[in-house]
């Protein structure tokens, strides 16, 4: 694991070097387990077929634009009523999984149990997802303020995107994307105040603008709630130069639209 991947706390953060690479050693030297409820699995990066039974995975007809997933069968070219009226940024939107109380269990594990490994189980679903004769020419994962860094000790979307670069052979691009300031959390906020609160948050480095030109980017997220994130960090990509954004991700907030 590259060091560049992530950011350690310093001497009063939460998480530091010693705990990360404890946490690290232990996902390599106990028998393998289920991330979700810990009963011993035959491989590692596998679910119990319990926890297996409980997540619900996203294959069925869905907005070609947002991912919504549709509450009846249409053609594979349908978008659904929201994205018809006000266009998001992202140019697609794949989840591996419906966001529910098991699929969360895994990025609570990742971002605040320290379980690194988690990373790479997340990264192989979304390999799968990526779309076939249309690869990206480079991967950038949302970024964290260097705040956030610092309390938590590395962003679980640069942990996911290099793991996903490895399998697509694609370059990770860490320093492209920045968020200029910290944002409250998102949580409790409704739609209209989420958009708000991330307007303007994100940019490009000059560095970045001139890798950009007429890229597609695969945008990597741990999960999606509302899109207002991902579809600000799509907005200044595009901005920058990028041709296409498409976000992959963990799990997603579903609606099932009609």
């Amino acid at each position: 694991m590259r060091s560049c991947a992530f950011v350690f706390a310093d001497r009063q953060g939460k998480m530091g070097l010693g705990r990360i690479l404890v946490r690290t050693f232990a996902d390599f030297a106990l028998p393998p387990r289920c991330p979700v409820c810990g009963v011993t699995v035959e491989e590692n990066h596998e679910f119990c077929l319990m926890c297996w039974q409980q997540l619900e995975f996203l294959a069925g007809p869905c907005c070609i634009q947002c991912g919504e997933p549709f509450a009846f069968e249409r053609s594979p070219e349908s978008k659904c009523g929201q994205c018809l009226a006000k266009p998001p940024h992202l140019d697609g939107v794949h989840a591996v999984v419906r966001y529910g109380d098991v699929s969360a269990k895994i990025i609570i594990r990742l971002k605040y149990g320290g379980r690194l490994g988690i990373a790479e189980l997340i990264a192989g679903h979304l390999h799968r997802l990526v779309a076939e004769g249309d690869p990206a020419d480079m991967i950038v994962p949302v970024p964290l303020h260097r705040s956030r860094l610092w309390s938590r000790g590395f962003n679980q979307s640069v942990l996911i995107a290099e793991a996903l670069g490895r399998r697509m052979a694609r370059d990770v691009s860490h320093n492209l994307l920045i968020r200029k300031r910290p944002t409250p959390p998102l949580k409790k906020m409704n739609n209209a105040e989420r958009f708000q609160t991330v307007k303007d948050v994100f940019d490009v480095t000059a560095k970045g603008r001139s890798l950009l030109s007429g890229k597609k980017i695969v945008l990597v997220d741990d999960v999606y709630t509302s899109g207002s994130t991902a579809n600000a960090c799509a907005r200044i990509l595009k901005a920058g130069g990028a041709q296409k954004v498409t976000l992959l991700c963990w799990a997603r907030v579903c609606h099932s639209v009609e």
